[in-house]
């Protein structure tokens, strides 16, 4: 069985994908996971621009065998302040957030049908998603 690092609607200090992100890097780094992009690319990447954080620095606290609790403490000193409009605005982003535009529909097309041929399924026997995290749910097996 693969080894999936947290929903990304999970939350850490008010934050979704945060938990996710420290499972990213933990697991990368012990070679269970391989194809996952982190710290450059989509949410992870949107997430360190919006906490200013630079991604080396918190890889490298993540490695050092920090708790969750630690690592938000350290997120807390080191991130820009954020605000309880930010916080809501990001949540939503995560929770809620589809393709803006045909590139993107393309794009979220193209990830379902890869979900439904390592199912062995069609892509209408798929539950019906419009948010990004959505299809990271179905992709790791939890929707």
């Amino acid at each position: 069985m693969m080894n999936y690092p947290r929903s990304p609607k999970r939350t850490l200090g008010g934050l979704a994908h945060l938990p996710r992100l420290f499972d990213k890097i933990r697991l990368r780094h012990t070679g269970q996971i391989q194809d996952y992009n982190y710290l450059t690319v989509g949410f992870d990447k949107y997430l360190l621009d919006l906490l200013q954080i630079k991604p080396e620095e918190l890889e490298q606290h993540v490695l050092q065998g920090r708790t969750d609790e630690e690592l938000l403490a350290w997120v807390q000193i080191h991130a820009r302040p954020i605000t309880e409009e930010e916080a809501r605005q990001w949540n939503e982003r995560v929770l809620y957030g589809g393709p803006k535009d045909e590139a993107a529909r393309r794009r979220f097309q193209d990830r379902l049908r890869e979900v439904a041929a390592k199912r062995g399924v069609s892509v209408g026997s798929l539950p019906s998603v419009t948010a990004w995290s959505d299809i990271i749910e179905l992709d790791e097996e939890r929707m």
